[in-house]
């Protein structure tokens, strides 16, 4: 199998690190949860914003370039293409970690499913081009997991 099309699977420590979402939507929201599980010091910039969980700071208006100032890694999750391109192209020029919900391509890191149990954490992705088969390692592993001594 050749890996070069694969993301490299790294496990890093989130506390207290700044993560910026960019978007308040379903996906996002998504996101969100998962980088406070982690211990993210977790921003959400959006004009609308469903109830966020507690700890999450939102800035209530549209992303706007220097946004990601400080960042440890971001996620563009809107439903607008130009947005989330820009957010993924200030990213990258601040060696930033992105996840561009809407392209792989320039995504700098995929967001995994990740699976928790009996103490481990595995996180899986595919080369972003089958979130269903994703979905469906996913929940084996969990199956797995909870089994595990």
């Amino acid at each position: 199998m050749d890996l070069e099309e694969y993301r490299f699977p790294m496990f890093i420590s989130l506390r207290n690190r700044r993560a910026v979402v960019v978007g308040a939507g379903k996906i996002a929201l998504r996101r969100v949860e998962v980088l406070l599980r982690f211990g993210a010091d977790v921003t959400v910039i959006a004009p609308d914003c469903r109830a966020l969980p507690q700890g999450v700071h939102h800035i209530s208006r549209a992303y706007v370039p220097g946004d990601l100032s400080g960042a440890f890694l971001a996620v563009a999750a809107t439903d607008d293409r130009q947005v989330n391109l820009a957010v993924g192209e200030e990213a990258k020029s601040a060696n930033i970690f992105v996840s561009v919900a809407d392209s792989r391509e320039e995504s700098t890191f995929f967001f995994p499913a990740i699976c928790t149990g009996s103490g481990l954490v595995s996180g899986v992705v595919s080369k972003g081009d089958d979130h269903h088969k994703t979905a469906r390692a996913a929940k084996a592993i969990r199956a797995l997991l909870e089994d595990a001594q």
